[in-house]
């Protein structure tokens, strides 16, 4: 097996490798617009091979495999990858990260990058990315964004921000100067919005305490983070004593094609 782990940055591998089951808890479900979104932009069908790259624990797999595509999982956290084929046996897994693919040039129809491409939106994956699709094959791009018009997703937003150092985050746009990037073409845009609703423990706590700049924290650090998001919720009229609560969320996703041979 490939040593992928001086590819990743120090938040991903420490923090995704302790909180893979909070994320797979915290972490939002997409919206039903994602069905349209991979079937016409993506291109996604019966017959296509699609790689999930940074799959994580598989947040994002069942939408793909639900296409009837053939899906292949690509991701260097092994905590996260013993999540994904427990939920999801159906997919083919690899032990990679986006510089280094684990599939021949040419053979895959479309990649897909959910919650991920923050983390190696650089010249080096893109160029393996090129290499492993088809011509005419794409690639899209997908996160889901705390939408922060709500007062009180902006108050959490504080509390967490002073501790992302040098984390790369898909909000601060440093993802984007990887663009235009020779051999795909222009970049098409949606944004669907989108909400996620459970109990305040699930939708708002372990939602924080996936984050990998916060998973990453000593442990004393990360529960004073903890007991911040319990204070903002006790003085939040709509959350607290609520058993169901609802964080709004806006869907971006973004869509490219590699240019024809």
């Amino acid at each position: 097996m490939t040593d992928t782990s001086s590819s990743i940055h120090h938040a991903a591998a420490g923090g995704f490798a302790v909180s893979a089951d909070l994320y797979a808890r915290g972490r939002p479900q997409y919206p039903d617009e994602v069905s349209r979104w991979l079937r016409d932009d993506i291109g996604l069908q019966p017959g296509r091979t699609v790689i999930d790259l940074g799959a994580g624990s598989g947040k994002f797999t069942g939408y793909l495999l639900r296409t009837g595509a053939s899906v292949i999982a690509v991701e260097p956290v092994p905590q996260m990858l013993e999540k994904l084929a427990l939920a999801w046996p159906d997919a083919a897994r690899y032990h990679g990260t986006a510089e280094a693919i684990p599939v021949p040039d040419n053979s895959v129809d479309a990649v897909v990058c959910a919650q991920s491409f923050h983390w190696f939106a650089n010249a080096a994956a893109l160029t393996e990315v090129h290499r492993v699709l088809r011509p005419g094959g794409r690639l899209g791009l997908i996160w889901n964004v705390r939408d922060a018009s709500a007062e009180w997703v902006k108050r959490l937003t504080a509390i967490i921000d002073p501790y992302e150092g040098d984390t790369p985050r898909y909000a601060r746009g440093d993802w984007k100067r990887a663009f235009p990037f020779a051999g795909f073409g222009p970049m098409r845009t949606a944004h669907f919005p989108h909400r996620h609703t459970g109990t305040a423990e699930d939708v708002i706590v372990n939602r924080i305490r996936s984050t990998s700049f916060i998973a990453a924290l000593p442990a004393d650090e990360e529960a004073g983070v903890v007991a911040k998001v319990r204070s903002l919720i006790d003085a939040t009229p709509e959350l607290k004593g609520r058993d169901v609560v609802t964080m709004p969320y806006v869907t971006d996703a973004y869509s490219m094609t590699k240019a024809a041979s």
